[in-house]
């Protein structure tokens, strides 16, 4: 009889474990995260050059965000901000020349702690070796985007750098659905960044998408020629106009980087005979003609790469689908940062302009987040740390100055919720020479103070109404008529800066040269 009630004593305990796992799963996370990806170029944002179905996919089972705003409009930086959920001047990530503190901590080792199984396949982009993760092959530095090397921990747990033969969306694509078929422990729920480098500048599309477009005209932006009269001489100063400074490895005129012999000649019999058509006439091309030209190579090219990484992405939601892990499991879809496709005649990102200040954010939660839902509130990279602990029921830490997003995915924007917000560049001296700045919108008004340019000292102001002018054309500041909004803008702008602890960033020496990443 003892040993009768013994046994169903312990049927009874395991029923009740599994009952309440089932109750109560925590979800798994996959987080998607491409280099450069703006809204223009996904068709759930923008269907004008680019259909996405994948990403599409995420958006039309859950949320869309219309307001995703970057803290610093910069890849290593806004990297370094997701890891924390701190900005730039207090997790020490302000450029791409400095090195990620990895002993600080980040929402990974708390999701360590909570039992959570953790990995980042892909782009890492922060130079010291990534902490609070099982798993890890990134990409060592920038990564090329043929045959990459990549880092991982070795048998002694310590990094070893292995070479890849193939295009490097799809071998990071492949590396995520082997952790998550093959690696990973199927009892523990788990979190992957799956991060692409495209796309990333030279822009290298792969063999599949080499002559995808070539028949196609993409309608150019319609301030592909700005003139910049209407703002600050910062505008005007930076280097990253696609009509002087984009080069001819941009535009495919030359070199192959680190493509083998096999490669080059897929590449050969794609470019070669369109840059011979072309090279035969360039010199007699007005810049008119010539400034458009480069605006089709460039963009299409930029194009071609985010195909390769839409197929990435339907290859891991089709998987999540058959292995039945699709119902528990958080799928988010985001890029470090905006990206200029012509707007204002760029290429890059860096300003608090809007479209590098927005970056694409796509949530699927099944059974929480509403499908095709849209959202307007002001979130930001800032909050996805917080995010992702509140999703694993881990207390998020004070020291984290983000917030949740996990009430507005369920539809309950806090009454309290930010109303605006602010953003910080860093980076000049550096490259495509855009001044250092800060400012604040609350998604009507943007006011922006840009402060040291080529290593001198600035004082300039710009002052947006995004109403009257969505394309940032014409600053009002000092206009009359905007007098009482620019007082308060700059009442709060002063407010926020000592809410978050801005140091006074009074260096504006040029840094030692390193190499670009």
């Amino acid at each position: 009889m003892t040993q009768r009630i013994s046994v169903l004593s312990i049927v009874l305990i395991v029923l009740c474990q599994l009952t309440l796992s089932a109750a109560d799963p925590r979800p798994n996370i996959v987080f998607i995260f491409s280099d450069d990806h703006c809204e223009q170029a996904i068709s759930a944002y923008d269907p004008s050059r680019i259909t996405t179905p994948n990403l599409d996919r995420i958006a039309n089972e859950g949320m869309r965000f219309n307001r995703c705003y970057v803290t610093n409009s910069i890849c290593g930086p806004s990297r370094a901000v997701i890891q924390t959920g701190k900005y730039s001047h207090i997790n020490g990530f302000k450029t791409n020349r400095d090195r990620f503190d990895g002993d600080q901590l980040t929402f990974p080792k708390l999701l360590q702690k909570a039992g959570y199984q953790t990995a980042i396949v892909g782009k890492w982009h922060l130079v010291s070796t990534p902490q609070g993760y099982d798993y890890y092959d990134v990409l060592k530095g920038q990564g090329p985007y043929y045959n990459p090397p990549m880092i991982t921990a070795g048998e002694d747990g310590k990094p070893v750098t292995r070479k890849h033969t193939g295009y490097t969306t799809d071998i990071i694509t492949n590396k995520t659905l082997d952790w998550l078929k093959n690696r990973r422990d199927g009892d523990r729920p788990f979190m992957v960044m799956f991060q692409h480098k495209a796309p990333h500048r030279n822009w290298m599309p792969g063999p599949k998408y080499l002559n995808w477009l070539d028949d196609v005209t993409i309608p150019e932006p319609e301030t592909l020629w700005d003139d910049y009269s209407g703002r600050t001489q910062a505008a005007s100063r930076q280097q990253m106009t696609i009509r002087a400074h984009l080069t001819d490895r941009d535009l495919k005129l030359q070199g192959y980087g680190t493509m083998n012999a096999e490669q080059i000649k897929v590449w050969d019999a794609a470019y070669g005979p369109k840059n011979e058509a072309f090279l035969k006439v360039r010199d007699q091309m007005s810049e008119t003609e010539l400034v458009k030209w480069k605006y089709q190579r460039y963009v299409k090219d930029y194009l071609r790469c985010v195909k390769s990484v839409d197929d990435g992405v339907g290859r891991v939601l089709d998987y999540l689908d058959e292995s039945g892990l699709s119902d528990n499991t958080v799928v988010i879809y985001a890029s470090d940062q905006g990206w200029y496709l012509g707007e204002h005649g760029w290429y890059d990102k860096r300003w608090m302009y809007e479209e590098s200040l927005k970056t694409p954010l796509l949530v699927r939660w099944p059974g929480k987040v509403k499908a095709g839902s849209v959202n307007e509130d002001i979130v930001s990279n800032l909050d996805f740390a917080e995010t992702f602990l509140e999703i694993a029921g881990v207390e998020i830490p004070s020291e984290m100055q983000g917030r949740s997003l996990v009430p507005i995915l369920k539809g309950q924007t806090p009454s309290d919720w930010r109303q605006q917000f602010y953003y910080h560049y860093y980076e000049n001296p550096g490259a495509h020479n855009v001044a250092r700045h800060y400012g604040i919108t609350n998604g009507r008004y943007k006011l922006i103070h840009f402060y040291a340019l080529e290593g001198q000292k600035l004082d300039d102001w710009e002052l947006f109404d995004l109403e009257a002018d969505p394309n940032e054309l014409k600053s009002v500041y000092g206009s009359p008529q905007y007098a009482t909004i620019q007082s308060k803008l700059t009442v709060e702008l002063a407010r926020m800066r000592e809410q978050y602890r801005v140091d006074t960033d009074t260096n504006i020496k040029p840094p030692p040269k390193r190499n670009a990443r």
